[in-house]
C-alpha cells in the first residue's frame, strides 16, 4: 500500500469525487434530482409573514447576531439577551423557519428526508437543502428579515426557569465567527462589526456570562467537559498541507449552552402540550468497564456502575494535570460511551436522557437547514402553537428515527473516510516514520490508533494484541491509500 506523495491524487477536486463516491457507498445523495431542480426554480423569494398575523411577533429591533465558522453560509440560528434585573436573564434564540418554504412531502423535503443531515468533508459540503435555500433563502443572513421561530428562555443562576416558543420576524444585525468573537471574549481586539454596532459587544457579554452560568449548572449535575481533536484539512493552491486543529474557545461554547438550553426547551415545549417528540440521547455508557479501566491505568479510581458527576470530577482533574494529553483521553472516553441516537418519546414516559450533557429533555430543533430531525421538531412545534393534529404520527416518528441514526452514522461515515484520504495525503511522504500515538478503537473489526502530530487516524494492522481503547503506544507508518482514505500503522517499540 506504499505510495509516494500524488499531488493530483491529493487536489481538493480529488478529495470531492471521493467523497461523492463515499456518499453513494453509504446509502447517501450527493446529487439533487430533476424534481428538486424543478420545485426550487418555483422559489424565488424568502418566505413571509401573513399579512395582520398577530401570532408573529416582530423582533427586528432585537440585536440580534449570527457566530458561526469562518466560512459558513447556512446560517441557522441567531442569539440575543435581555437583563431582567434580580439575577434574571432573557435569552433568545432565533432558528431559521425553513418549513415555510419546505414542505412536508415535496421533492426538495424528500431529499433532506433520505440523507437527513449535510456532509461536511474536506473536500466539499453535500447540503441537505439545496444552497439556494440552505445559505439564501432559508439561512438567516446579515442585513435581512426572515421568518423564524423564537426559542426563550428565562435564566436564573445558570438554570431555565420557564421556556416558550412562538413564530417571530427577525433581523440579523452581525455575522460574527467563533474565533474572532471568541479572541475578544478572551481579552483580545473586538470585531469591527461588534464596535460599530452600539450595543452589541454589551449584549454579547451578557449572552457570555449567561452561557457560563447555564454550563456551571450542567457541570453540577455531571455534564461531561470533553475535549476532542476536530482537525480541518488546510489547502494551498488546491492541494492538502495541513491539518489544524480548531480551538474551542469562549464564542463555542456561548453557541453549544444556548442551544442546548433551546434544545431543552423545544423538548419540553412539545410534551407540554401533549405530542411525542424525537429526543437525541446518549444512554449509560456501553463500556462503562473500560472507562472505570482508563481512570485505573491514570491512578484514579470510579464508582462500578455509571456516574456523569465522578466521571466528570475525573476528567476536570485529568484536564488540570495533563492539558496536552486531555484530548486524548477524551476521544477514548467518546469512544467508550458509545453514539448518541434519535428515540421517540411520548408525554408521560420514562426519558432516557442525553448522559453526556446530563440532561433529560433534549430534541434537536436549532439546525434545520443542516439536520432534518430539527424540521421535524419545528413541524411538531407548529402543530403545537396550531393547536392541529400533529405533522408526524407515533409510528412515523419511530421510522424517522431509526433512519436519522443510520443516515447521520453514514454522514459520519463519509466525513471521517475523506478526512482520512486527506490525512493519507499528507502523510503519503512519510512513510517508515514513527510516532507517538493513542488507542481510539478495538473490536472484532480491526484497532484503530491515533497519531498526535499531525492529530491523523489510522489502523493499526500489526501488534494489536493486548491493546484496549486509551493506551499509549509507538507506531510506525507503513502505507497509505488516498483513495480509500486507509493509512496503516504497526506497533513498534521505538
Amino acid at each position: 500500500m506504499t505510495m509516494q506523495r500524488d499531488d493530483t491524487a491529493c487536489h481538493r477536486d480529488s478529495l470531492v469525487g471521493i467523497a461523492h463516491q463515499a456518499m453513494i457507498d453509504k446509502g447517501l445523495e450527493p446529487d439533487f434530482g430533476k424534481p428538486v431542480e424543478a420545485e426550487l426554480a418555483t422559489l424565488q423569494a424568502p418566505a413571509k409573514a401573513k399579512a395582520g398575523d398577530p401570532s408573529v411577533r416582530d423582533l427586528r429591533d432585537r440585536l440580534w447576531c449570527s457566530i458561526d465558522n469562518d466560512d459558513s453560509r447556512d446560517l441557522d440560528q441567531l442569539t440575543v439577551a435581555e437583563d431582567l434585573g434580580g439575577g434574571r436573564v432573557r435569552l433568545l434564540v432565533a432558528v431559521a423557519d425553513v418549513d415555510a418554504l419546505v414542505k412536508k412531502g415535496t421533492a426538495i423535503d424528500d431529499h433532506a428526508r433520505k440523507n437527513t443531515t449535510s456532509v461536511y468533508t474536506a473536500g466539499g459540503i453535500f447540503p441537505m437543502l439545496p444552497e439556494k435555500l440552505s445559505t439564501n433563502l432559508t439561512s438567516l443572513n446579515e442585513g435581512e428579515d426572515r421568518l423564524a421561530l423564537v426559542i426563550e428562555m428565562t435564566v436564573r443562576d445558570g438554570g431555565v426557569e420557564k421556556g416558550d416558543v412562538y413564530p417571530a420576524l427577525v433581523h440579523n444585525r452581525a455575522q460574527l465567527t467563533y474565533d474572532a468573537v471568541g479572541t475578544w471574549l478572551e481579552g483580545g481586539t473586538a470585531p469591527a462589526k461588534v464596535e460599530k454596532i452600539a450595543g452589541l459587544g454589551e449584549n454579547l457579554k451578557l449572552q457570555d456570562r449567561t452561557a457560563d452560568g447555564m454550563r456551571a449548572r450542567r457541570h453540577e449535575n455531571g455534564a461531561l467537559d470533553l475535549e476532542t481533536i476536530e482537525a480541518r484539512a488546510v489547502f494551498a493552491d488546491g492541494n492538502v498541507v495541513d491539518l489544524r486543529q480548531e480551538r474551542r474557545n469562549n464564542a463555542r461554547m456561548l453557541i453549544e449552552d444556548c442551544m442546548i438550553g433551546a434544545n431543552g426547551v423545544t423538548a419540553r415545549f412539545l410534551a407540554g402540550r401533549g405530542l411525542p417528540s424525537l429526543r437525541r440521547v446518549v444512554r449509560s455508557p456501553e463500556r462503562w468497564d473500560r472507562i472505570e479501566k482508563i481512570a485505573e491505568d491514570l491512578g484514579e479510581r470510579l464508582p462500578p456502575d455509571p456516574d456523569a458527576k465522578a466521571l466528570e470530577e475525573f476528567l476536570v482533574q485529568q484536564r488540570q494535570r495533563d492539558p496536552l494529553r486531555f484530548p486524548d483521553l477524551s476521544l477514548a472516553v467518546v469512544k467508550a460511551m458509545g453514539a448518541g441516537e434519535y428515540v421517540v418519546e411520548s408525554p408521560g414516559e420514562a426519558s432516557l436522557g442525553h448522559f453526556g450533557l446530563a440532561v433529560k429533555d433534549y430534541s434537536h430543533s436549532t439546525a434545520p437547514n443542516r439536520r432534518f430531525p430539527d424540521l421535524i421538531a419545528h413541524r411538531l412545534l407548529k402543530s403545537a402553537l396550531t393547536r392541529t393534529a400533529p405533522a408526524y404520527t407515533r409510528d412515523e416518528l419511530a421510522a424517522l428515527a431509526a433512519h436519522c441514526t443510520a443516515q447521520e452514522d453514514a454522514a459520519n461515515k463519509v466525513e471521517r473516510q475523506v478526512r482520512k484520504s486527506a490525512a493519507a495525503c499528507l502523510l503519503s511522504s512519510r512513510i517508515d516514520e514513527k510516532f507517538d500515538a493513542i488507542v481510539t478503537g478495538a473490536g472484532d473489526k480491526g484497532t484503530w490508533v491515533r497519531i498526535l502530530r499531525p492529530p491523523v487516524e489510522g489502523k493499526l494492522v500489526h501488534g494489536s494484541d493486548g491493546v484496549d481503547v486509551g493506551d499509549r503506544i509507538r507506531v510506525k507508518l507503513v502505507g497509505v491509500d488516498v483513495d480509500r482514505g486507509f493509512i496503516d500503522f504497526v506497533r513498534t517499540r521505538r
